[in-house]
């Protein structure tokens, strides 16, 4: 991990805005495509220049500015969604509440409360300045009430309705490059025509 930490960064961010504004143009593309590796966790330094990488790539990098600015601050692996697929984020704790920050959902002005219950850490690991922590997380889903989701349900429905009315216009260009990479996946070489000798 000290490799993630060590070398020296050329953004250097003030606060979380800053750390937003930067990862705005930055691009989610996963490792296969990028590298041609399975698995790849880009030093921060390196996606500064790429700008591009899968969610470990855009935590590790928001996890040492979060450093940078002097929060405690946790690269965290785990499960998330409703098909518990692998993914990482980072937890920050200020005034005693801890918060979830999730890079590649940049466009958000915060996360919905709600879909926080989604997230299920495995491991995290801590820098405080000297020495490395880690922490290996128990499988356990959140105990939330229907009071507590009534509660919760407006504000989600608040975040998500404008995210996606906001970004409508780009449903369209989601879906032909979706239909695209399908169908380039189903794309089969004809057989050559030819006679038989």
């Amino acid at each position: 991990m000290g490799r993630y930490i060590s070398q020296p960064l050329t953004v250097q961010c003030k606060t979380l805005e800053d750390v937003r504004k930067f990862l705005h143009d930055c691009k989610s593309v996963s490792d296969e495509e990028q590298f041609d590796r399975r698995d790849y966790w880009q030093p921060p330094e390196e996606f500064e220049k790429t700008r591009k990488g899968d969610c470990d790539c855009f935590e590790l990098w928001t996890w040492r500015q979060l450093l940078e600015m002097g929060y405690d601050a946790r690269f965290v692996l785990g499960q998330c969604g409703r098909y518990g697929t692998g993914h990482a984020w980072v937890q920050f704790f200020q005034d005693g509440a801890c918060y979830l920050l999730e890079p590649q959902l940049r466009m958000l002005e915060s996360l919905p409360r709600m879909s926080t219950l989604w997230y299920h850490p495995r491991f995290s690991v801590a820098w405080d300045g000297e020495k490395f922590s880690y922490y290996k997380h128990e499988a356990e889903l959140p105990a939330i009430g229907a009071i507590e989701a009534a509660l919760l349900f407006p504000e989600y429905i608040r975040i998500w309705g404008w995210f996606w009315l906001r970004n409508l216009q780009m449903l369209p260009k989601l879906l032909l490059r979706s239909v695209g990479k399908v169908c380039s996946a189903l794309r089969v070489k004809s057989p050559k025509v030819g006679s038989l000798p």
